[in-house]
């Protein structure tokens, strides 16, 4: 099924019962998200590098253009913290041209992203990694914010370190009136909802209303929004004959960071709001309306948006049903826009820096930080450390890549860490409990192998075969634990091969996984070895030494030489005891 046509079927779905009802449910659902966005609309677009205009109009065409092609009824997109701290970086070092541009490759990169159906990518950045750039980006959006919480201005810088050694190297002199608003609206956002009935207003948009009135009640001179255009047709806005074509190679990484960001938050908000509302979100659907709502937010003056986990959670608590949701709360946001805009520009900064600073408290994933470090999972309080200070040292995209490799290396340390043990075969018992089974005059050891057998861990076994030194052994290898194989593992395989058959002795295989025996064919290794040295399990394997596999074997064991290397003995072990 192509794109058009799943997303024609999510629409079929969703409206082919639709009421009056369900109408009235949504619109309120509406009003409310719209609420619920407006304040943080206006805070990330300040955050992002440029004003609050362009994050109420990523907020109306997010709205209206992604909501209208996503991948689910719940999702709410927008300006969003994770993504301005991404972006400030950007404009400061490039410009709001080049910030434009960084967009629209990054709306292009998430359309491709969702033809392709690639979303299933995402899904391989472990969770720790994504806990830590979450907290580092928090940690942005805060530093961020100090040149609005104090009222002051300072030159941009291009990352958090320079912005803190600027301040200490020149000082600051703090308008202690920006420092007043920014602590009232803090402290309203993180007491407001104790109140009983707090949850039907945002704190957010209570705290910026009462700084907003204390500021023009008191006449206190701090810095305001300033003028918003009455229009969600920007001035300052994508022109493509202002392209910087000199810097166009450089944004190709930030675009990166940009299409990486909007993907990872787009795709966990679906995964939380379908776990509350049950409905799977569409994941190459909603990629491509992320990507076609990205090429077009640029030419408006918006800034890239991504789905936001906050306004899409407020709607399906507040009932919406319907993509409707998403529609409507946008083209609110534009009616408020277009018939508020002087009342927003004397919002004071300083509350918008309150509204960011609790934001980015928010936004860090406590329970799974807890979670780490409460239970000294040290791996993952490793992954999560080392990406949190990539994040807030580098961009995104290094501190991705950095958090990846680390996992990765953690993850390879464990899958190869084999545990040896060895215990004996009663072959004599097999004798007397089997009269037809002929005890062999050959040295015999069987490996249990358990855990994938790969580069990582190939090499143990071949050095664990040689420190055996049994050249003239029959060896057998039950591989029921072993789920995948690769190239390393088949070159380890086949030298073992080599080595016994050179010497006098032999290899066979049991319990290989479907999986495993594909490769081991494909790769002409079990042509070589023989289907005769093949089986289901390891005790048949030994019993088909004493009937009527031949073998080379030039000198005789005594049984108290037999023995066997396990590794891990499930019901193979039991079966090779009892018998």
């Amino acid at each position: 099924m192509n794109l058009v046509s799943e997303w024609r079927m999510l629409l079929r779905r969703e409206f082919s019962q639709y009421t009056l009802d369900t109408f009235q449910r949504d619109f309120l659902a509406a009003l409310t998200v719209a609420a619920v966005a407006l304040p943080l609309a206006l805070a990330f677009g300040v955050a992002s590098g440029a004003d609050a205009a362009a994050g109420v109009v990523t907020a109306v065409i997010a709205g209206v253009v992604i909501g209208a092609l996503g991948g689910a009824p719940y999702q709410i997109s927008g300006p969003t913290g994770a993504m301005s701290a991404v972006l400030i970086v950007l404009a400061a070092r490039y410009g709001l041209q080049a910030m434009w541009v960084a967009g629209l490759l990054a709306g292009g990169m998430l359309l491709l992203l969702g033809i392709f159906r690639l979303g299933r990518i995402v899904a391989l950045i472990p969770a720790p990694v994504i806990s830590g750039f979450t907290s580092g980006i928090a940690v942005l959006i805060a530093l961020g914010q100090i040149d609005n919480a104090l009222g002051i201005s300072t030159p941009p810088s291009e990352n958090a370190a320079a912005k803190l050694i600027a301040y200490v190297r020149e000082g600051v002199s703090p308008n202690f009136y920006a420092v007043a608003v920014t602590l009232v609206v803090a402290a309203v956002m993180l007491l407001w909802p104790r109140f009983r009935r707090g949850h039907r207003l945002p704190g957010s948009l209570v705290g910026i209303v009462a700084a907003t009135l204390m500021v023009v009640l008191t006449g206190w001179d701090v810095p305001t929004i300033g003028n918003i255009p009455r229009s969600i047709l920007l001035e300052n806005r994508l022109d493509l004959a202002a392209i910087p074509w000199g810097d166009f190679g450089a944004l190709i990484v930030p675009a990166m960071s940009i299409a990486a960001l909007g993907a990872i938050e787009s795709l966990l908000c679906g995964a939380v709001a379908g776990n509350m509302t049950g409905i799977r979100l569409h994941n190459s659907v909603e990629l491509a309306a992320q990507g076609i709502g990205n090429l077009i937010i640029p030419f408006f003056g918006g800034v890239p948006a991504t789905a936001a986990i906050a306004r899409t959670s407020v709607n399906v608590k507040s009932g919406g049903v319907t993509r409707l949701v998403s529609i409507l709360h946008g083209v609110v946001l534009a009616l408020i826009a277009l018939l508020a805009a002087g009342i927003i520009g004397r919002v004071p900064l300083a509350a918008l820096a309150g509204v960011l600073f609790v934001t980015a408290w928010r936004m860090n994933e406590w329970h799974a930080i807890h979670f780490y470090f409460g239970k000294r999972l040290k791996h993952a309080m490793l992954a999560f450390i080392v990406t949190l200070i990539a994040t807030v040292l580098f961009d995104l995209t290094q501190a991705i890549i950095l958090g990846f490799g680390i996992s990765t290396l953690i993850f390879m340390s464990q899958m190869s860490d084999l545990h040896i043990n060895r215990q004996p075969v009663d072959l004599a018992r097999l004798a007397q409990n089997d009269p037809s089974f002929t005890l062999p005059t050959y040295p015999i050891s069987v490996y249990y192998l358990s855990g994938p057998l790969f580069f990582a861990a190939a090499r143990k076994v071949v050095e664990e075969v040689e420190a055996l030194d049994q050249v003239n052994a029959t060896l057998i290898f039950s591989m029921r634990g072993v789920p995948l194989i690769d190239a390393t593992g088949v070159e380890a395989l086949r030298e073992i091969w080599r080595r016994q058959r050179k010497g006098g002795g032999n290899l066979l295989l049991s319990g290989l996984p479907t999986r495993a025996e594909a490769l081991l064919r494909r790769s002409g290794f079990l042509q070589e070895l023989g289907e005769q040295r093949l089986f289901w399990s390891a005790d048949q394997a030994i019993r088909s030494l004493g009937m009527s596999l031949p073998q080379p074997a030039p000198e005789p064991a005594p049984l108290d030489t037999i023995d066997s290397t396990l590794v891990i003995t499930p019901h193979e072990d039991r079966a090779v005891r009892g018998v």
